[in-house]
């Protein structure tokens, strides 16, 4: 977007351009600092590089699936499904070139290029509330979150004012309300099973999923409403859903203070134990594999929970020969991502003389209900989840974008089966520290780096909530009226929620934490973590609006703290 002059000084250098990068960026230049933004992948502009945006089926052989060599390339990857779609597998890293390890199976889903996974997200997008940032505290978990809800809702407000988030405000203390855009209509199977709920379960609020999608009248910047096609995955042409692509990058890049440089793997983190400060980046350019440095005076890592921290584990001297910011020996611990895929569903008799328009890139949301103000002394586990999901006269998972990926192409054109609904809960995991990833250096990749190995895996807590996910979203469907209403368990492994977060987590304490509660280093300033790495738990709301929130939360702490070379 810019020259970039090697060795040049800067204000501020991003690590990432996916949904923490961007914000980090935009929010930086546009407070005066000079920012280096570095990505460790090719270029992707918005629009002209979404290769699949406008394809249709028959433009496929093999009805969009990929072949068996091209599946080897992403092995596994493709064991998730993510990957076996032939438009949109083109975001998906080549597991060959990029490998990891497994101690226990683990599904790193990555995508290499400028805009990372904001291009390829589901974007619910969820608050945070005090049930979720005291739970620690209250159930004597790991350790208390540094912060509350009054912390950071402000910053919750500021970018969802920016992004444009779709939904329904409802006035639950566990799922703030917020910024919200008009939401997305409920199919008509959908509104009865709504209605259903209210009437058998006290408590219980079914509504629209709340999505980072354009609806209404709001203009907002480059970019358009949604036009239900359900082709995000593959890219936006219309800007319809929020990306780094279409939306923070390009307010960067307006300022005038950014440059931005692609194929660029940050190796580590440079410090200088005179001033106990961080001053700037090692970088490796992934075509030539020559090696530069560059110098800042903050530091933004958001180059994803699992890429962030292995920056962090890398970045050794003798100050920290575990890693920066690793006095704690927290960092690469406390591994969570949220368990999925348990649930129920089931057929309805009816409304065969009612279909709905278009195709909603969304679902439905029903927010916890469990564990809630002391109720529920019978459950057997902690903390709770809600659950996607959505009816359909086809198949009801494509409602849920984790588990769309890989379904068929090609769509019905004879006349419209009858409805089902679907029920998926999405789970709080605990952090343990026993979950954790770490370096190998005796398998390097091709630039000389070690490649990271995960240990983690869901635990009796988790084992418990799955229970009680599938019977009750199965008593919900029965008591809805639905026939053939069906449980399911396919619980997978960690990482396939792609909600991976919590190993450089935020504490009060730096004898237990990474990060202080500006999402600094307790022990360099200057540096700051706010992709899902700092996640001290995890709740069971999609995390990603959290992301950004912190995000600009920290950008602003540390426009306010750092000043700009030329100030």
């Amino acid at each position: 977007m810019s020259n970039i002059y090697e060795n040049e000084n800067y204000d501020a250098i991003v690590v990432g351009t996916g949904i923490s990068g961007g914000w980090a960026a935009k929010e930086l230049c546009e407070k005066g600092f000079k920012t280096l933004v570095l990505e460790r992948g090719r270029m992707v502009e918005h629009v002209k590089d979404y290769p699949t945006m406008n394809d249709d089926p028959w433009d496929y052989k093999y009805k969009g699936h990929i072949t068996r060599e091209e599946k080897e390339r992403q092995i596994k990857q493709a064991r998730t499904g993510y990957t076996t779609s032939k438009p949109s597998k083109h975001w998906f890293v080549d597991d060959i070139k990029h490998p990891y390890n497994e101690v226990k199976r683990f599904d790193w889903m990555r995508g290499y290029h400028v805009g990372g996974r904001s291009i390829m997200w589901g974007r619910h997008s969820y608050r945070l509330s005090d049930l979720d940032f005291e739970a620690n505290k209250k159930d004597g978990i790991a350790v208390d979150w540094p912060i509350r809800y009054k912390d950071i809702a402000r910053w919750y407000d500021h970018v969802e004012s920016y992004i444009g988030v779709c939904g329904e405000k409802l006035g639950l203390s566990q799922l703030p309300d917020g910024q919200f855009l008009p939401p997305m209509d409920l199919n008509c199977v959908e509104d009865y099973v709504r209605q259903s709920i209210a009437e058998n379960f006290n408590g219980r609020i079914m509504t629209s999923g709340r999505v980072a999608h354009i609806t209404g009248d709001k203009k907002f910047e480059g970019r358009s409403k949604c036009q239900f096609r359900n082709r995000c995955i593959r890219g936006c042409p219309y800007g319809g859903y929020f990306s780094s692509n279409s939306s923070t990058l390009p307010a960067a890049s307006r300022t005038g203070n950014m440059d931005l440089r692609p194929y660029s793997i940050v190796s580590e983190v440079l410090y200088d134990p005179d001033t106990k400060r961080a001053t700037g980046v090692k970088v490796i350019d992934t075509e030539t594999k020559e090696e530069f440095e560059y110098k800042a005076n903050v530091i933004f890592l958001c180059a994803s929970a699992v890429a962030s921290t292995g920056i962090l584990m890398q970045s050794k001297s003798d100050r920290f020969p575990d890693g920066m910011g690793n006095d704690s020996g927290e960092l690469g611990h406390n591994v969570m991502d949220h368990h999925f895929k348990a649930g129920a569903s089931g057929k309805y008799d009816g409304f065969e003389d009612s279909y709905y328009k278009g195709r909603k890139p969304n679902g439905i949301y029903l927010p916890r209900f469990r564990n809630l103000k002391g109720q529920d002394s019978d459950v057997d586990f902690l903390r709770g989840y809600g659950y996607q999901g959505g009816a359909s006269r086809g198949n009801w998972s494509e409602s849920i974008a984790e588990a769309a990926y890989g379904e068929e192409l090609k769509k019905a054109v004879s006349a419209p089966g009858g409805w089902t609904m679907g029920l998926m809960g999405f789970g709080e995991t605990l952090p343990a520290h026993e979950n954790k990833m770490t370096l190998d250096y005796d398998k390097l990749d091709d630039w000389g780096l070690p490649t990271i190995t995960f240990d983690a895996e869901f635990k009796e807590n988790e084992l418990k909530m799955r229970k009680d996910m599938i019977s009750q979203a199965v008593d919900m469907l029965e008591k809805a009226g639905f026939r053939d209403v069906q449980g399911y368990d396919d619980i997978g492994a960690p990482g396939l929620g792609i909600h991976e977060m919590g190993m450089a987590r935020m504490g009060r304490d730096p004898k237990t934490s990474v990060l202080n509660g500006n999402n600094q280093l307790h022990e360099v300033p200057n540096v700051y973590v706010t992709d899902g790495a700092c996640m001290t738990s995890s709740g069971c709301q999609n995390p990603s609006l959290t992301y950004m929130a912190l995000t600009a939360r920290a950008a602003d702490h540390a426009s306010k703290n750092f000043k700009k070379s030329n100030a």
